[in-house]
C-alpha cells in the first residue's frame, strides 16, 4: 500500500477491521484494500457519483422527522465494504441464534407460561411489568412455534479488543433490512467485477426466507397456503420505503389499516374481487396503534377487533404484542441470565458492561464516572436522548444526570465501547469510521441468520453515534464463504 489511497490512512488508536497493527490488511481484506489503493480520487469520485446515481434512479430513500428542508433523503452508503470472515461470522452465527431462543423463551413463559423466570427471581418482576412495552393484552395469547420473535434485529458492535458485543436487542418491528439488500444490489452495478475472486455469501434469499418463516406462523385454520400480508402505516412513516420493498420481495400484498376489516374473528382485506381471508400479519405498526378497540381509542392506523381475532387464533401477528418486555434497555443486561436459565448454556456473545440505575449502590457509582459513561434513556431509540460522557458540557451531563436521578428506572448506563472502525470513503481518500452492524434473524421451521446484516457507519468524523437519523450511513456487509472464490456471491456479483 504505498502511494494510493491507502498511503495516508491512519488508524488513529482504534481497532481497524481492514488493516492492522502493522499496517497491512487483515484476513479476508487483502483483494479489497488492494484494489482501493490502486484507486486514484477522481476513480473514487467517478464511483462515488454512479451510486449516487442508482440510489436516486431507483429511488431508495428513508425519511428523518424534524427537518425543515425536507425530510426524505436518498440513502446513504459508502462504498468500502465491510468484511466478515466465515469463521468469525460461524461465532456470531451460533451467539445470534442462541440469544433469540433464549428471548423466544422468556417471552412465551410471560405471556403464556408460569412466568417461571420472575417466579425464581432471575428477572426482577416489577423491572418486566413497569415496561413500557409489557402489554396486558397478550396474556394467554399463543404464538405459533413460540416465534414471538419472528424478525429481529440484534445490535452488534466490535470494542477495542477485537470482540463482538452485543449492545442492544430490537424485538419489535426492527428495521433496515431492505438496505442490506439494496446496499449489494447497488454494488453490484457500481463496483461490477471489480472483487471477482472473492467468494461472499447471498443475501438474496431474505425474501423467501421471510415469507417462509411467516407461513411457519399460521393458525393451524389456514391451510396449506395461507395470505400473508403486509401491514403499514403508510407512505409518511420513515421505512415505507422498507414495508413496501419487503412486500415486493415476498410477493405478498402491501396493506393499512383502511384495508382490513374483521368479522366474526376473522381477518379479511378487501380487493376488487371482494373480501380475502388474510392468516399472518407482518405488521410494521406499534402495538399502541394496531387495534383502537382495546389500545389508542385514536388511531386510525389498526384495525377495529384484530387483537380480538389474534386471541381467536384466526390470525398471527408479527411480530407479537408485547415484544417490548423483552428488548426494554432495562431488561436487556438480563439476556445473558435468560440464556443459562431456558438454555442451560453460557452466553456465546457478551452483553456491552451495562449498569442499571434503579438499583441504589450502581446508579452512585455512575454517577460518580458521570463523564466516563454512555447514558441511554431506555424509551427512546435511533440514538435519540443519548449522552456520550467523555464529551458531554457540564451542563448536559447536570441535566442527563438530574432526569436519572427523578426517574432511574428510565435510563441505564455504559461503558463507552471503543467502536471499531472500517476505511470509508471522504472526499479526496479513505479515512477510518466507526461502524455497528445489526444481523437479522427469523424464526421459522429453524432460527436462521441473513449472512451479514446492516453495517451503519458514523460518517461524521470522530462520532460514535451511526444511526442514520443521527448523519450516519451504511456498508455493504460480506460475510466470506470457508474457501472463497468457490461459491457465486448471488446479488453482490463480483
Amino acid at each position: 500500500m504505498t502511494g494510493g489511497l491507502f498511503s495516508d490512512y491512519d488508524r488513529g488508536g482504534f481497532f481497524d477491521e481492514a488493516i492492522d497493527d502493522d499496517g497491512g490488511a487483515r484476513h479476508g481484506y487483502g483483494p479489497v484494500v488492494d484494489w482501493f489503493d490502486a484507486l486514484t480520487p477522481e476513480n473514487l469520485d467517478y464511483h462515488a457519483s454512479l451510486r449516487d446515481d442508482l440510489l436516486r434512479t431507483r429511488g431508495i430513500t428513508f425519511t428523518v422527522y424534524g427537518e425543515t428542508s425536507g425530510i426524505e433523503r436518498t440513502w446513504p452508503m459508502d462504498l468500502f465494504p465491510r468484511i466478515i470472515p466465515a469463521d468469525e461470522w460461524a461465532l456470531l452465527e451460533r451467539g445470534l441464534a442462541q440469544r433469540v431462543n433464549a428471548v423466544n423463551r422468556f417471552l412465551e413463559d410471560l405471556y403464556v407460561g408460569e412466568q417461571a423466570i420472575l417466579e425464581d427471581g432471575v428477572v426482577p418482576r416489577w423491572l418486566v411489568m413497569s415496561s413500557d412495552g409489557f402489554e396486558r393484552e397478550a396474556f394467554n395469547i399463543a404464538v405459533p412455534n413460540g416465534a414471538r420473535c419472528l424478525v429481529s434485529g440484534i445490535d452488534i458492535v466490535r470494542g477495542a479488543d477485537g470482540r463482538f458485543l452485543v449492545l442492544e436487542d430490537n424485538l419489535r418491528n426492527p428495521s433496515g433490512v431492505s438496505y442490506v439488500l439494496e446496499n449489494r444490489a447497488t454494488m453490484a452495478r457500481v463496483l461490477t467485477g471489480a472483487f471477482a475472486e472473492m467468494g461472499i455469501r447471498s443475501v438474496d434469499d431474505y425474501g423467501r426466507s421471510l415469507l417462509s418463516a411467516l407461513r411457519n406462523a399460521a393458525p393451524s385454520s389456514s391451510g396449506d397456503d395461507p395470505v400473508v400480508v403486509v401491514l403499514t402505516p403508510g407512505v409518511f412513516n420513515s421505512a415505507y420505503f422498507e414495508h413496501a420493498f419487503l412486500a415486493r420481495q415476498m410477493g405478498v400484498e402491501l396493506v393499512e389499516g383502511r384495508d382490513l376489516v374483521v368479522d366474526d374473528n376473522v381477518v379479511a382485506m378487501r380487493t376488487t374481487g371482494g373480501l380475502r381471508r388474510v392468516d399472518v400479519i407482518y405488521r410494521r405498526i406499534d402495538d399502541h396503534f394496531l387495534d383502537p378497540v382495546v389500545f389508542e381509542t385514536s388511531s386510525t392506523l389498526g384495525v377495529p377487533g384484530l387483537m380480538a381475532a389474534v386471541r381467536a387464533g384466526t390470525v398471527t401477528l408479527a411480530n407479537a404484542v408485547g415484544n417490548g418486555a423483552a428488548d426494554d434497555k432495562a431488561v436487556y443486561p438480563y439476556v445473558p441470565e435468560m440464556i443459562r436459565y431456558y438454555l442451560g448454556e453460557e452466553p456465546l456473545i457478551d452483553n456491552a458492561p451495562t449498569y442499571v440505575l434503579w438499583d441504589a449502590d450502581q446508579r452512585a457509582e455512575s454517577v460518580a464516572r458521570a463523564d466516563e459513561l454512555v447514558w441511554k434513556p431506555v424509551a427512546e431509540s435511533g440514538g435519540y436522548g443519548i449522552v456520550i460522557g467523555p464529551s458531554a458540557s457540564d451542563e448536559e451531563l447536570t441535566d442527563v444526570l438530574a432526569k436519572v436521578e427523578a426517574d432511574p428506572r428510565g435510563w441505564i448506563a455504559q461503558e463507552v465501547v471503543q467502536l471499531s472502525r472500517v476505511p470509508s470513503c471522504v472526499e479526496g481518500g479513505l479515512e477510518g469510521r466507526h461502524v455497528d452492524l445489526r444481523p437479522f434473524v427469523l424464526t421459522g421451521a429453524t432460527i436462521e441468520v441473513l449472512p451479514g446484516g446492516l453495517t451503519r457507519v458514523a460518517m461524521r468524523k470522530g462520532s460514535l453515534i451511526v444511526n442514520s437519523s443521527q448523519g450516519g450511513g451504511s456498508k455493504d456487509t460480506w460475510v466470506l464463504e470457508d474457501q472463497p472464490g468457490s461459491h457465486d456471491p448471488g446479488a453482490g456479483g463480483f
